[in-house]
This record gives C-alpha cells, structure tokens and sequence, in this order.
C-alpha cells in the first residue's frame, strides 16, 4: 500500500536562540548543522541514504500552529498524493496547501487533539549534494 508514513522525517523545537543553540550541536556535540538546525543521515535501506532535520526553530514561530505546542514532529511518506487522498476520505484538516521544494513535498495537518504535524515526501539526494559541499 503506497499513501503510508515510512518513518521521522524530523523533529522541530523551539528555542530562545536557534543560532546559539546550532553553534551549540555543532561545537559541543559535533553534529553537522544546517539553516534549518542538526541534519542525521541513515541508511534508507541497502542502496539509498535518508535524513532526519532536528529542527531548531525560534521561540516565537507560528510554524508550529498553536504557541501551546512546543514541539511538532515531522514525518516521512512515500506517496503524498495517495496520503492525501486518504486524509480526504478521514476528514483529517489540512491546514496547508502542498508544497514542493528541491528536498521534497510537505503537507501540514492536525491531528485529532490539535497537534500540527508535518507530512515529507523526501528527495534525499538533494541531501547528499549538500553533505558532499560540506566536505569541500
């Protein structure tokens, strides 16, 4: 069945300082950091890489919906269009149009207790370019 999470895409925090906390990962825990925060690579599976975003956002973003909600977790499908013709069929609200960008396609919905939640289509290999400018 296509139309499925396949796993986390990523997991997005809010901070007082995003900057000062990326510098902080990379500095202290030597993870590699990225304009959208700490970027984890993992084998997909035997042939293709796959990535996770800890995503480390302002305290003040509207990203995440509801200033409530200290957290929003991003996950990983194989088949936007087919998970969206399903969330149709559930009623699920979309709070987002779908959006395509070279990493992938992303849709927001809430859950049934009001939760953002981020869907990702990856385009993995757009991260490997990327790894491999870094190394430069």
């Amino acid at each position: 069945m296509s139309g499925k999470v396949i796993g986390i895409g990523g997991i997005f925090l809010r901070f007082k300082d995003p900057k000062a906390m990326n510098q902080w990962y990379e500095e202290v825990l030597g993870m590699t950091t990225n304009d959208y925060g700490v970027l984890f690579s993992f084998n997909a599976n035997n042939q293709t890489k796959g990535y996770l975003q800890l995503g480390t956002f302002p305290v003040g973003t509207d990203y995440f919906g509801d200033r409530s909600q200290q957290y929003m977790l991003n996950f990983r499908v194989d088949d936007l269009d087919a998970i969206l013709l399903r969330l149709h069929e559930y009623k699920v609200l979309i709070v987002s149009e779908p959006e395509v960008f070279p990493y992938g396609k992303f849709v927001h919905i809430m859950d049934p207790e009001g939760n953002k939640l981020e869907l990702w289509e990856p385009k993995d290999r757009t991260f490997d370019s990327e790894k491999q400018m870094e190394m430069r």
